[in-house]
């Protein structure tokens, strides 16, 4: 086996797992259970009470209207919430830089420059609040003091009070949002709720090479975790009932979705609103309000990073809006092993180094079977030059004596083939963790100040284009001429990969090399005077 091999391999598996991700967004992870043409939130559950089957008029085609932005700021937050409403406009996660590492990482906005992600709330009946009715709050600017923060909202029209309330806990990126309903007038109150949140069409992130998915994620206990892409919700909108789940918008790196906890009848939907704009969401139907009673039911936004321990504490199903891409069951476990290295060695870039460390010691044996193959075989190349010039261009006779040479000397030229086939899933798996841990963001090592990113200076791919020209040095030489000089291209060409991946798989990528390098070092040293000393006896 040698590099030529080798590099063929990898640049293969990189094709094979884009392709196959991409296939996977349009024909599997998009595939919703049932779609209806939904124009609007419609609450297509039934009341319990009743059937509410009233058609509502349109109320998202104004995704924002102009209105007071109340301040809020908590440990984790810096948002703004619109008194028109009383949705979530802005919203600024702390722990987070921005990508140009300036101010706080914008997860919301509604300027639409560069994108627009809100999140909205309403109430579908009779003179109830939706999105666009104007609220009242007794302050502009909310501060967190303590362990909660509660931002009241207040609507009034006809004897119905309505209050929408936002807590803020502290360290937790669960924000829960609540409805206190009085019905004051003298008729009972047939209504649903619905939450949904709002995005343009476009992803933000990602690149050809490295593509990062945007776009609608939904969970239930009978479906489990899927995908929905504004591209699909394109030709038609999407539509299922379910007694639980949740539903939201996931990218690289944060999600957001609406999660209500208790067991009521719900519309999970997708559709498009407007040109290039989608509303995600859910509707409840809830029971029927008597006159002069009142109820109050919550639900939770989660706004947040895809970090584990959030994302276990936020919802069922959850953990999975973590892109590991399809093999997953590899790239979990390895998460797994790289957060409990960092959290005895308190930097990410050591526990890659470690992590690789511990991926070379167990493929130590396949990568010894490899290396022994390819050292046996660079034994061989005197022997291999001298029959090419002996046989010329009859490549009949050439192999012939080939077969006839290794069998001879007992050896396997593909024996190399299979330990490398092996351990290619694991690079592939390591480099879904280290493109989709949001941990890895903004994380720093010597020099580099985030390890989700491309090396700012390119000192990691150079060196992992030297590490390969090294590694091309200890493998066997083609007797081709022609290969000899790809062999020594191909370095240089592979090592262009690199610069545009995230730094962190450099790294490994790089540890990886010089762990090889000393190893296959010392087993052609073995092999070498193995050989001298099988000459001696000769």
């Amino acid at each position: 086996m040698d590099t030529k091999r080798l590099i063929l391999f990898v640049l293969l598996s990189f094709s094979v797992l884009l392709l196959w991700d991409s296939w996977q967004k349009k024909n599997i992870e998009t595939q919703p259970q049932q779609q209806n043409d939904l124009s609007v939130p419609s609450p297509s559950v039934k009341n319990e009470n009743n059937d509410f089957q009233k058609t509502l008029k349109p109320i998202s085609t104004d995704v924002v209207q102009k209105s007071q932005l109340i301040k809020v700021e908590t440990d984790l937050y810096s948002i703004d919430i619109s008194s028109v409403g009383g949705d979530i406009r802005n919203l600024s996660l702390k722990n987070y830089l921005a990508d140009d590492s300036e101010g706080y990482f914008q997860l919301m906005s509604d300027s639409q420059n560069p994108l627009l992600y809100i999140a909205q709330t309403g109430l579908l009946g009779e003179n109830l609040p939706t999105h666009k009715s104007v609220f009242t709050s007794t302050r502009n600017n909310f501060q967190m003091s303590s362990d909660t923060l509660v931002v009241p909202f207040t609507y009034e029209a006809d004897g119905l009070v309505v209050k929408k309330i936002y807590t803020f806990t502290k360290n937790s990126y669960l924000i829960k949002v609540s409805y206190d309903i009085k019905n004051n007038s003298d008729n009972s109150l047939k209504m649903s709720a619905y939450y949904q949140l709002i995005h343009d069409g476009e992803s933000n992130q990602g690149s050809s090479m490295m593509p990062k998915y945007t776009g609608t994620a939904y969970y239930t206990d009978d479906l489990n975790f899927n995908k929905l892409s504004f591209d699909d919700v394109d030709s038609k909108s999407f539509s299922i009932s379910a007694n639980d789940g949740w539903i939201g918008i996931i990218q690289q790196y944060f999600a957001s979705s609406w999660i209500v906890r208790d067991d009521k009848s719900r519309e999970l939907y997708s559709k498009k609103i407007a040109n290039n704009i989608y509303a995600s969401g859910l509707v409840i139907s809830l029971d029927e309000l008597m006159a002069g009673e009142g109820v109050v039911f919550d639900s939770n936004l989660y706004a947040g990073p895809q970090a584990k321990s959030d994302l276990e504490q936020a919802a069922k199903g959850m953990p999975y809006t973590v892109d590991y891409g399809w093999l997953t069951f590899i790239a979990s476990p390895l998460f797994s092993v790289m957060s409990g290295i960092q959290k005895m060695v308190i930097n990410w870039g050591l526990s890659i180094i470690l992590l690789t460390v511990l991926i070379k010691l167990l493929f130590y044996p396949l990568s010894a079977a490899s290396y022994r193959s390819m050292g046996q075989m660079r034994e061989l190349s005197p022997r291999l030059q001298s029959m090419k010039e002996k046989f010329g261009d009859d490549k009949q006779k050439m192999q012939q004596a080939m077969m006839e040479l290794y069998k001879t000397e007992k050896i396997n030229p593909l024996g190399g083939c299979l330990p490398i086939l092996i351990q290619i899933p694991v690079f592939i798996a390591l480099y879904w963790v280290l493109l989709g841990s949001v941990e890895l963001r903004n994380a720093s090592f010597l020099y580099i100040t985030d390890l989700s990113s491309k090396d700012p200076y390119y000192v990691l791919p150079l060196l992992m284009a030297a590490s390969m020209f090294l590694q091309t040095k200890l493998n066997p030489k083609p007797t081709d001429p022609m290969q000899a000089r790809l062999m020594m291209m191909m370095p240089i060409v592979f090592s262009i990969f690199f610069f545009f991946f995230p730094s962190g798989l450099v790294l490994y990528w790089l540890v990886n090399n010089i762990l090889s390098i000393t190893q296959q070092w010392y087993v052609n040293k073995k092999i070498h005077a193995e050989a001298l000393k099988k000459k001696g006896h000769a």
